[in-house]
C-alpha cells in the first residue's frame, strides 16, 4: 500500500522525532525506570522504550481496527522505524508471477553486479496473511538483496479476510512453481533458488517446502523468520509472551480469526497447509535457516518446527536472538540491535544459497 499525502506528512515528522525521543537521555531513564521488569528479562533496551511508548499510543494493537485501517497503520509504522536501503546498490523492477488464480504483482531485487544465473530467494512478507504487502518490506528486501548477493523476487499474495485459508498458501505454492517454470526469464539460477519470508511468510515458504519437495525444481533453502508453524498456539511462548510488544495473544487472535474464520475446528487448525509442524512427514524439504527471537509468541513453535526437520534428517541453521521481538527485521531505524542483526541475517542467507 503506497502511503498517501497524509501518511507520508506523519512520517516525515515522526521520523526524527522518533529518533530524538530515544535518544534523549531524561526520555530513555524514565522509561527504562518504569520498565526495568523487561530490561531485567533481557529485551534490548531500545525495545523497552519502544515497547513503552507504543503501549500509550497502541501503533501495534491491530484488533482495534478493521483490515484496512490496520494495513494502513503497518505501513506508516514500518515507513517510521524500518531503513528503507534506499542508498544500497541494488536495482529494483516490477513484474508478475502466477497465482492460484491470476497474476500477482512481484518485485524483483538484484545487485547491480550480480552475474547471470543468479541464486535468487522467491520473498513472501509477513503480516499475519492479512496485512503486509510489496512496501512494508521493500527495505527488507534491498538488504537481502544487497548484503546476501543474490536476488530476490517478493509476491504480493492475496490477503484475508477478501481471501481467506488457504487462499494465501494456494498463491505462494503456485508463485514458487512460475518462478521455478521461467527460471531462465528471471536470470534465476534453478539449482540455487529459495523460498523465505518473515512470519506468516515464514509460515507460507515452510508450506511451499513441503509441497514441492517432489517437483524437478524444488526449493534449495527456505528461509524461516520468526515463522508461525503451528495454529494451534500450544507452544510454552503464546503464554509467556501473551503481552509481548508487536505481536501478543490478542494480536494473533486477530489474525488468525480472519485467516481461518472465527472459530476454526481443531481439524483446521492442524492442517499442514496452514500448520506446517503438524505435517505427518517432513523428510525430503529443503535445508532450513530459522530465525527467532525471545520476545516472540511463536518463538517456540519455531524451534520445535526446526527440531522436527532435524530429526528427519533435514539440515538446519538456527539463530536465536534472546533480546529481540517479533518483527525486528523491520525496526532497523530505531534499534541499532535490529539493524545489526538484520544485515547480519540476510548476509548468512545469502551465504547458505550461494554456496
Amino acid at each position: 500500500m503506497e502511503l498517501d499525502r497524509r501518511q507520508r506528512a506523519q512520517v516525515a515528522i515522526m521520523k526524527p522525532l522518533a529518533r530524538a525521543l530515544l535518544g534523549a537521555p531524561a526520555v530513555r531513564r524514565h522509561f527504562l525506570a518504569r520498565h526495568h521488569q523487561e530490561l531485567d528479562a533481557g529485551l534490548d533496551p531500545d525495545l523497552v522504550v519502544l515497547a513503552a511508548i507504543d503501549r500509550k499510543t497502541g501503533d501495534s494493537q491491530v484488533w482495534h481496527h478493521g483490515p484496512r485501517e490496520a494495513r494502513r497503520r503497518m505501513c506508516t509504522s514500518v515507513g517510521i522505524a524500518d531503513d528503507p536501503g534506499a542508498a544500497l546498490p541494488v536495482t529494483v523492477t516490477p513484474s508478475r508471477v502466477r497465482g492460484a488464480i491470476g497474476p500477482l504483482p512481484t518485485r524483483v531485487y538484484r545487485p547491480r553486479d550480480l552475474p547471470t544465473p543468479a541464486p535468487t530467494l522467491v520473498f513472501f512478507h509477513g503480516g499475519g496473511w492479512v496485512v503486509g504487502d510489496l512496501d512494508t518490506h521493500d527495505g527488507l528486501c534491498r538488504k537481502l538483496a544487497a548484503h546476501g548477493r543474490v536476488q530476490v523476487i517478493a509476491v504480493d499474495y492475496r490477503l484475508a479476510p477478501e481471501h481467506p485459508y488457504p487462499a494465501a498458501a494456494d498463491d505462494a505454492i503456485a508463485a514458487f512453481r512460475d518462478v521455478a517454470a521461467r527460471a531462465g526469464e528471471f536470470g534465476a539460477d534453478p539449482r540455487r533458488l529459495a523460498i523465505g519470508g518473515d512470519s506468516a511468510g515464514g509460515n507460507l515458504s515452510a508450506v511451499i517446502a513441503q509441497a514441492t519437495r517432489g517437483d524437478a525444481v524444488a526449493p534449495a533453502l527456505q528461509a524461516l523468520f520468526y515463522p508461525a508453524t503451528d495454529l494451534t498456539c500450544s507452544f510454552p511462548s503464546h503464554q509467556r509472551m501473551a503481552d509481548a510488544f508487536i505481536l501478543g495473544a490478542r494480536a494473533i487472535a486477530w489474525y488468525r480469526g480472519h485467516y481461518l474464520g472465527p472459530d476454526p475446528s481443531e481439524a483446521r487448525l492442524r492442517e499442514p497447509a496452514g500448520s506446517p509442524y503438524h505435517a505427518v512427514d517432513v523428510a525430503g524439504v529443503a535445508p532450513a535457516y530459522v530465525l527467532t527471537a525471545g520476545f516472540d509468541p511463536l518463538r517456540d513453535e519455531a524451534i520445535a518446527y526446526a527440531d522436527r526437520l532435524r530429526a528427519a534428517g533435514v539440515r538446519v541453521v538456527a539463530r536465536d536472538e534472546p533480546a529481540l521481538v517479533h518483527g525486528f527485521l523491520l525496526i532497523t531505524r530505531l534499534s541499532a540491535a535490529c539493524a545489526r542483526v538484520t544485515d547480519a541475517v540476510c548476509a548468512e542467507v545469502g551465504a547458505l544459497l550461494r554456496g
